[in-house]
């Protein structure tokens, strides 16, 4: 599957260029962002972490080993990409035990930058949003098209895809949830399941969005929509009144679109009609969601960008940084920009 079928199209118009990301771990920084106090006593040990070229899984792989404790009793709000720079925390659960030496699990890869004792462990998804800073280099685009494009951006939002990481090599994931869909069986493996299981449930919510991009309603809020709140993950329906909320034109509210699993949509109108037109058309992904025990859920449709600056620290480089909330991904953001090449490669790359 190609990057058009993943995702969909993009809002505002065709790329301004091309670059390259992640030409090194340092072009592509995160800081996980956690607004929890923590107590600084308890069973559970919170480690603040700075990886690079190293995933999340394979960090806490190595933090287990040096504790000496089973990999089960790490915990992680989120995970972070392998070939980036990121700080994140992770919690050990070490009832009755000192804090232990965890020397063995630093090297280049991996520094412990704070340990804190809490009284919990720390949850997935627990982070309120992640902080980025991206380095595009070998940037082949017009300066002046650029900046006009990160300020409609900036005002406007861009469409909430779920990033291709999502779905493995060229749609993998997508493939081998079809498989067991068409058995209605699932992995044995947790972590495959897991994995099969948000990837589906990404890519329908992805079609359900790509139809409002190209419908121009991504943005918008139509009568029978189901709305949120950026930072909520309940939701109410649209009517007349709600439609015209000005907290829409702000990005503050936003229209949703399903995350299959078992229950109902409450969505009415044109936004039901077209959340049942991608549903039947992919019906053994959508029953098989339901019958794996996923609950159905909302995701906002629009995705604001906190905090977005940027600027040239060279004629060929752009650099930006910005906030998004928990779950979003970067990627996307820069798929409105620019066409993104392999590093080292300078020829245009076919637009998808």
């Amino acid at each position: 599957m190609n990057e058009q079928e993943l995702l969909g199209p993009r809002a505002h118009g065709a790329s301004c260029g091309t670059a390259v990301l992640k030409a090194v771990a340092e072009d592509f920084q995160v800081d996980e962002v956690l607004d929890i106090p923590l107590a600084g006593e308890g069973e559970h040990l919170w480690l603040w972490v700075e990886k690079r070229e190293l995933n999340t899984e394979e960090a806490a792989k190595r933090i287990a080993r040096a504790a000496g404790v089973p990999l089960r009793m790490i915990s992680y709000a989120g995970l972070k990409d392998r070939q980036a720079l990121t700080r994140q925390w992770f919690s050990l659960h070490l009832p009755g035990k000192a804090d232990p030496n965890l020397g063995a699990a630093e090297n280049e890869n991996l520094s412990i930058l704070k340990q804190v004792r809490h009284l919990r462990k720390l949850q997935r998804g627990a982070h309120a949003a992640n902080g980025f800073t991206l380095r595009l280099t070998q940037l082949n685009a017009d300066h002046e098209a650029l900046d006009k494009r990160l300020r409609q951006v900036a005002a406007q939002g861009i469409p909430n895809y779920f990033g291709l990481q999502r779905f493995g090599f060229e749609g993998g994931n997508i493939a081998h949830a079809r498989h067991f869909a068409e058995r209605k069986t699932l992995p044995e493996q947790r972590n495959v399941r897991s994995r099969v299981l948000s990837a589906a449930r990404s890519y329908l919510f992805n079609r359900v969005l790509a139809e409002r991009v190209a419908a121009g309603s991504w943005n918008q809020a139509l009568l029978g929509d189901l709305l949120a709140f950026t930072d909520s993950r309940s939701f109410f329906p649209a009517g007349e009144q709600e439609c015209s909320d000005p907290r829409l034109a702000i990005l503050d509210l936003h229209p949703t679109g399903p995350l299959w699993g078992a229950g109902k949509s409450s969505a009415s109108g044109v936004a039901q009609m077209l959340e049942q037109k991608v549903g039947q058309q992919e019906g053994p992904l959508v029953d098989w969601l339901a019958e794996a025990g996923m609950t159905h859920e909302r995701r906002i449709l629009r995705l604001p960008i906190g905090g977005l600056t940027w600027h040239y620290p060279g004629p060929d480089v752009l650099q930006l940084e910005f906030v998004l909330p928990a779950g979003c991904f970067a990627t996307v953001l820069v798929r409105e920009l620019v066409d993104l090449l392999p590093a080292g490669q300078t020829d245009n790359p076919c637009v998808f």
